[in-house]
């Protein structure tokens, strides 16, 4: 004898209720939110002006001391999309850093790989193990995870800087570590050595074997950054990017860190890139110029000294209807997304590629 329609419906709502006590779940219930057909990201695209960030970097500056309870004089930005979490996308932490004359960070370490990008001053450094990279305006600067570190201003004037770590992806996975060092700095064995050794182009020393996954240069000039942007600028570039480079590895040949990849770009004017999405996702800071990113149908302009996110699987295009040219560079855990197998990629069709802006961020 068959069971009617109400009693197969109460025996189903009691498996449930046990189920829940037990803490399983019934996967028919929750296929669509695990296995959505594309990404389905609460990362938003979102812009940050420089006006706003060096006035209240520098109000930090003169409010907050830097010493061992204050550890760094940092402004995350922070996704209004993830709830409060302290993130500017999902993988990616990016803030700026404020080092004002005579002062020097405490050294420390952590699980967290972290770049450095020079934004504003110069006759600053940051001290990796013992090697003390002098830094100035458009540099990148490496401090791979459980490196020991430090920043110090020997200008007369405050070095202001884009720090991005994979703080977020590394505290997700529950693998947080932080250790300060015993004194408040490091002591320093050499100056500019990796830079003195590995910045050559196609050469390296014989003498210096890879260690571990790290690469040995870890501080990238902007000077010659510069001039491969104005060489490569003179022909054809990506009609998606337009001229763009990723910092690499001198050891492999891969990205700078295993979580972290970095990327500089010249936006040539008069360009308008094609949209395409990724997977990955991407935090942008205006080096030079202004102009204007298309992400999902809105329009974000952009100038000088602004930051700006690319969520996952967003659809988004640059432009530069100026005369000069504009100059972005970005983090992105492509690398992650590459070494997991779980990289992709589309181009927009549409409409010659282009898509059509629906609205416009005002912040």
């Amino acid at each position: 004898m068959s069971k009617s329609a109400p009693d197969t419906e109460r025996e189903l709502n009691d498996f449930y209720r046990e189920a829940d006590q037990r803490h399983l779940i019934p996967l028919w219930k929750v296929t669509a939110r695990l296995l959505p057909a594309e990404p389905q990201t609460k990362v938003l695209p979102y812009l940050w002006k420089w006006p706003d960030l060096r006035r209240m970097a520098n109000r930090a500056g003169d409010l907050v001391p830097i010493e061992r309870g204050g550890e760094r004089r940092v402004l995350g930005l922070i996704n209004p999309g993830l709830g409060g979490k302290y993130a500017a996308t999902h993988t990616l932490w990016a803030a700026v850093q404020i080092v004002k004359p005579g002062e020097i960070a405490p050294c420390h370490r952590h699980t967290a790989a972290a770049i450095r990008f020079i934004i504003e001053g110069d006759r600053s450094y940051t001290n990796v193990n013992g090697d003390k990279c002098m830094m100035s305006r458009g540099d990148l600067v490496l401090t791979p995870n459980w490196s020991w570190h430090d920043h110090g201003c020997e200008s007369d004037q405050p070095m202001i800087w884009m720090d991005g770590l994979d703080l977020p992806l590394v505290g997700d996975l529950d693998a947080v570590f932080f250790e300060p060092y015993p004194t408040h700095a490091h002591p320093v064995a050499q100056i500019n050595d990796s830079e003195r050794k590995f910045s050559g182009p196609h050469l390296k020393p014989t003498w210096e074997k890879p260690e571990g996954r790290y690469p040995p240069l870890l501080n990238y000039k902007w000077e010659p950054t510069y001039q491969a942007l104005k060489k490569i600028g003179e022909g054809a570039a990506s009609p998606f990017d337009d001229v763009c480079f990723q910092y690499l590895n001198p050891h492999t040949g891969g990205p700078v860190l295993p979580t972290i990849g970095c990327y500089i770009q010249m936006i040539r004017p008069g360009i308008y890139t094609r949209a395409h999405r990724q997977v990955n996702s991407a935090v942008y800071h205006v080096f030079e110029g202004r102009g204007y990113s298309v992400i999902n149908g809105t329009r974000f302009d952009w100038e000088r000294g602004d930051f700006f996110v690319v969520p996952p699987w967003a659809w988004h295009e640059h432009a530069n209807e100026g005369k000069e040219e504009a100059i972005l560079f970005s983090i992105q855990d492509t690398p992650v997304m590459e070494v997991l197998g779980l990289y992709r990629e589309q181009v927009y069709e549409e409409n010659g590629g282009h898509q059509k802006v629906t609205g416009k961020f005002e912040g």
